[in-house]
């Protein structure tokens, strides 16, 4: 935009394409800016903290993410109804989408990110590779040349020698990406990568490269504008990731020395400017931990990073405002030289999803959160207490970001915000994150991308503590005491008393999910009040943040139910013989391949239970009938909820019986 004497003049109104606590940190700049906002929102959003916070809210369609805010008719009118001169993307969504980008060009809209042909050009992994080597920046020996058959694909990887890592042309997270390590099986591996990245990108197109054993991942935040200035804002280390997705970040990353920063960040520059960039974007490099001058080009990131606040942090710029100059015509306003790296910031990714059970998808209603704040902490959150907590989009909730002026005061400072954290009601990681930064070579910043799984299960806490279930029991006996002055009926006082016989201590039946019941008798001393529970267990004091069921300390959650063992009894009676097939996260029934009265084999896929994109397969336990289907195509359901029942085979049950 510009002023009548032709300067650039800023946005009055964008709107913000997204949701979540992305729509609301971009919300939050606009404020400080004085630019209005408008935000959008699918119907399963009308109630969340972005629509409040924003000046201006558009529904845009139903709750799927197709229907709303993957729908770029919807999004243009949005923008339209409001006036909204610009479009903020976030990330995710249609944040690289070079179709979106450039239909609020065509609309006479700016799109606040890079050219519809540089998201084109960089999201090709293969067109991207090609051209970054032609501008003198390192990449990872692998194929070269998009279309290449199976046959190319597995002489490419001979020629390269195994370990070799398949990647999916299009897209990212991790999704289609297979490490072969065994030529032998490279044929059906590429088959398998094909399958999923077609699935998740409507693309099979892949390339292969070198795998690099313990490698870092360690990415370039860079910054251009319209008039060929580019600079880079220093790296982020963003090694510490499970199944490829990221969990920590960091900067800047402890490998670095200073001249190996400068050579990375020269890079990334030339990488930006091979495809003529405009805004905020990031390169991503793998990196030997052995020899870090030794880095590798893997892809660009053209949008703002989930982790951007660690370099805002230790540069003192807000991004999103850069964004935004940016794309209103200004002019950088600083040079390379005038870069500097201030402190340490590292950045928490917290997820609604289940550590105990595999890190599968969770959800629920938010009954009480507190999320940290104080001296060197930050919280980008689209949470509030009465947020509904669905399966339709992306797990995360919520960036805990601690900053010091050395490394071991960002660790410490962000450890001490996790066990802060309280959402009750949800299930997150927040308390396998805290561990995770405790883990000794995290502390000592030996750091590489398979750490996270070679030691995550120490770092997941499966059992419910003793304390658990005393605080849970102590809410039951406290709801049991008697309320108000003058007479109390004596048989309604839990004190255990029985006529003809010493007292027999309560007792309550309880059960954790996924977990066996028990029979907790209270035997230490309590104080239980709307929104604590406090024990003292053996000379130990517990204190625990609680709402309704829930109950959660150091960032750990558990959600603690009353047992009914009489009707447990009779479901197993009603059911005997038979296994019934539960829902392992709450979610959508997205594919139903059985019917009643169907014979099924042992480890036969049955069902597709899809949440927060990622799909679990239910199978038949063993071999039997379906005597129960209580879902179809469609159904949502809750974590456990029956799906299916299998009656076995005679076989299958003497099996069944001898492993008994």
């Amino acid at each position: 935009m510009q002023n009548t004497n032709g300067t650039p003049r800023m946005f009055d109104t964008v709107l913000v394409a997204n949701r979540g606590e992305i729509a609301v940190r971009v919300i939050r700049t606009l404020r400080a800016m004085g630019v209005r906002s408008v935000a959008v929102f699918s119907d399963a959003d009308a109630d969340a903290r972005h629509v409040r916070e924003a000046d201006e809210a558009v529904r845009i369609g139903p709750a799927p993410a197709t229907e709303s805010y993957l729908s770029v008719e919807r999004l243009l009118e949005a923008a339209a109804r409001t006036g909204a001169q610009a479009v903020h993307p976030g990330y995710g969504f249609l944040a690289e989408n070079a179709g979106f980008a450039r239909a609020c060009e065509e609309a006479g809209l700016v799109f606040v990110g890079p050219s519809a042909d540089a998201i084109a050009l960089m999201g090709d992994k293969i067109r991207a590779k090609e051209t970054v080597r032609a501008a003198g920046v390192p990449v990872v020996p692998g194929s070269s040349g998009s279309g290449l058959t199976d046959e190319q694909l597995a002489a490419a990887a001979r020629e390269i020698g195994t370990p070799v890592l398949l990647k999916p042309s299009a897209g990212g997270g991790g999704k289609g990406m297979r490490l072969v390590r065994d030529e032998a099986v490279l044929a059906d591996e590429i088959a398998a990568a094909r399958r999923e990245a077609r699935a998740s990108f409507g693309d099979d197109t892949l390339l292969v490269e070198r795998w690099i054993d313990r490698p870092r991942h360690i990415e370039i935040q860079v910054l251009a504008d319209g008039h060929g200035n580019v600079v880079h804002l220093g790296e982020r280390e963003c090694s510490l990731q499970r199944r490829h997705q990221k969990v920590i970040e960091e900067a800047p990353s402890v490998l670095l020395d200073e001249a190996t920063r400068a050579a990375m960040g020269e890079a990334a520059v030339q990488a930006a400017r091979s495809c003529g960039y405009r805004g905020a974007g990031t390169v991503e490099f793998i990196v030997p931990g052995g020899d870090p001058s030794q880095y590798y080009f893997m892809e660009m990131n053209t949008r703002l990073q989930v982790e951007h606040p660690v370099t805002e942090l230790v540069t003192g710029l807000d991004l999103v405002e850069r964004q935004l100059r940016v794309a209103a015509g200004e002019r950088l306003g600083f040079a390379q030289e005038d870069v500097r790296l201030t402190g340490h910031a590292i950045e928490a990714r917290l997820c609604a999803e289940d550590p105990a059970r595999g890190f599968l998808p969770s959800g629920g209603t938010v009954l009480r959160l507190r999320e940290p704040e104080g001296d060197g902490v930050r919280t980008d959150s689209g949470l509030s207490e009465g947020t509904e907590v669905g399966s339709l989009y992306d797990p995360m909730l919520s960036k805990v970001i601690a900053y010091g002026p050395d490394r071991a005061t960002a660790l410490r400072r962000l450890r001490a915000a996790l066990a802060g954290t309280v959402t009750l009601g949800v299930q997150t990681n927040a308390g396998f994150l805290r561990r995770l930064l405790a883990h000794p070579a995290v502390v000592a910043g030996e750091l590489d991308t398979g750490l996270v799984e070679r030691e995550v299960d120490g770092l997941v806490a499966t059992d419910v503590p003793e304390e658990v279930y005393e605080a849970a029991a102590a809410v039951r006996l406290e709801a049991l005491r008697p309320r108000g002055d003058g007479w109390t009926d004596p048989f309604s006082v839990p004190s255990g008393w029985r006529t003809g016989g010493e007292p027999k201590p309560v007792a309550f039946p309880l059960r954790a999910p996924g977990l066996e019941p028990v029979t907790h008798t209270p035997r230490g001393t309590h104080t239980v009040t709307d929104d604590r529970v406090t024990v003292t267990l053996d000379g130990v004091r517990h204190t625990f943040h609680r709402a309704a069921d829930w109950l959660g300390r150091d960032g750990d959650a558990w959600q603690v139910r009353d047992h009914d063992p009489v009707a447990a009894s009779l479901d197993r009676a009603a059911h005997a013989g038979a296994d019934s097939l539960t829902a392992p996260m709450p979610g959508t029934v997205t594919v139903v391949k059985v019917a009643v009265g169907d014979e099924v084999s042992a480890g036969q896929s049955l069902l597709v239970v899809e949440a927060m994109k990622m799909e679990h397969v239910v199978s038949a336990p063993h071999a039997g009938t379906v005597a129960e289907l209580d879902v179809a195509p469609g159904t949502t359901v809750a974590m456990d909820q029956v799906l299916a029942v299998i009656t076995p085979t005679d076989e299958a049950a003497d099996a069944k019986e001898e492993t008994a």
